[in-house]
């Protein structure tokens, strides 16, 4: 079966195995990270994919003699700091969670190929093929056995750009934490001079004993992957969610006064005070009205799957830089025919403020033996049609500076497999973008209510 005109434009110049320095700190000989339940509620999901896209129009001399080697320095003192993201995941027999290995001599895998396709058009906003990027992504080795965690690959485009794909393992760290290596990554390549020490608020804490389980939610969370496909399936491999045939890739933008006009919509619509009308409240509302109605009333009801950061929710706290999942869900449900209908908007943000209040009152944990239902059950359950949240703008990822300057455009990949919303900061600074897969058609639709919506 042929590639996409992208992949064959593309040649594989090398793959390097890049060890962790200790350069930057004392490294163990071996060490080893039992998962949490919230690590363990991802652990066959799709592994998560980005991409950055950086202008570099220099010529191919200078990427091989000057930036690659930078990079590939920089990144083993990052791993020197992010040791655990060199080894892999394994399930041993005699424990009831998977576990992370790191042993003395363990790498990570760092691609570096070389590109013919259009980075204007790669790099640009405009719509495109969903799978025109798939090729700047790197795959992790993945076994019923064993699984590596994280992998990176930097494509050239002669006299145009670069590329940066990160592919990791959705059952070792959340967003939060994926960004708060490739920041620290950028950090290193940039500026840092010996010792090579990283700011604060980027220098991991990755001892999973931190997160407390009294309820031993993890081993519910086990049993239930062990029924699945079982009994008692350790098995590693992840869901092949395939990407559904004709899927359109686009990207989007709310500036600071779009969100105001959203919100002004709101309030003279509804008169409640205790609403939650945040950014991201109403950029969720508003991206899941225009795709209902986009892609048809295919459910009686909608679900908002919501992930929730609960570093601080926790008790104790959980340290900002926590190298790890800690990502809680909800689900606000709420009436097709109510979103696809005139008060649409005040409909969504009501579904989703009212789910977080109700949170923040019982308590991020309180549904938390539920999760692994939620997750693998309501998706596809009954007459309810869920799609996820996936990113933040606080994750900062445009902040991604290597000394060539900030990314032109980054991109979740993984979206177009998961069918999830993926939000993050915008390149100017002003508002949130917002990343969406769905069929041509339906993306059609999409684009111009999106459009259409911020103009009345």
């Amino acid at each position: 079966m042929g590639g996409t005109k992208e992949q064959e434009a593309m040649k594989v110049v090398e793959v390097s195995s890049i060890a962790p320095s200790s350069e930057s700190q004392e490294l163990p000989t071996e060490a080893s990270f039992a998962l949490t339940f919230f690590d363990i509620l991802w652990l066959r999901l799709p592994p998560v994919q980005r991409v950055f896209f950086y202008q570099f129009h220099h010529p191919s001399n200078v990427f091989y003699d000057t930036l690659l080697p930078k990079l590939k320095h920089s990144l083993s003192l990052a791993l020197g700091h992010f040791f655990p993201l060199a080894g892999h995941l394994t399930w041993p027999t005699h424990s009831t969670k998977p576990t992370i290995v790191y042993n003395q001599g363990d790498t990570l895998s760092l691609t570096v190929a070389e590109s013919e396709a259009d980075f204007n058009h790669l790099a640009s906003t405009d719509l495109s093929e969903a799978t025109e990027i798939h090729h700047l992504v790197p795959p992790l080795t993945i076994s019923h056995e064993q699984t590596t965690l994280f992998a990176l690959q930097v494509t050239l485009f002669p006299n145009s750009g670069f590329s940066i794909g990160v592919t990791s393992h959705h059952a070792v760290l959340d967003g939060k934490a994926s960004t708060t290596f490739f920041k620290s990554w950028a950090y290193l390549c940039r500026e840092s001079q010996p010792p090579f020490s990283l700011p604060a608020e980027w220098s991991p804490v990755f001892d999973r004993e931190i997160v407390k389980d009294p309820t031993r939610i993890g081993e519910k969370f086990s049993r239930g992957w062990l029924r699945l496909g079982g009994p008692n399936n350790r098995s590693l491999m992840v869901n092949n969610m395939p990407v559904p045939e004709d899927a359109t890739r686009g990207l989007f933008q709310l500036s600071r006064s779009d969100i105001e006009k959203l919100r002004q919509i709101v309030e003279r619509k509804e008169n409640n005070t205790n609403l939650q009308l945040s950014t991201f409240v109403l950029a969720a509302a508003y991206a899941m009205v225009c795709r209902v109605k986009a892609e048809g009333a295919e459910s009686q009801k909608i679900g908002f799957g919501l992930n929730i950061d609960c570093r601080s929710q926790l008790e104790p706290a959980v340290p900002p830089t926590y190298l790890g999942n800690c990502v809680g869900i909800a689900v606000p449900v709420t009436e097709t025919s109510e979103i696809m209908g005139e008060d649409g908007l005040v409909v969504a943000v009501k579904a989703v403020s009212e789910c977080l209040g109700k949170l923040k009152k019982d308590g991020f944990l309180s549904k938390a033996e539920n999760w692994w239902k939620m997750v693998y059950e309501s998706y596809e359950m009954g007459d309810t049609k869920t799609a996820a949240f996936a990113g933040s703008p606080r994750f900062e990822v445009y902040s991604c500076d290597f000394g060539w300057g900030k990314p032109t455009k980054v991109e979740m990949v993984s979206i177009d497999r998961t069918a999830a919303f993926c939000f993050s900061d915008s390149r100017t600074g002003d508002g949130i973008e917002i990343g969406f897969v769905t069929k041509k058609k339906a993306m059609e639709t999409f684009t111009s209510l999106f459009v259409d919506g911020l103009q009345s």
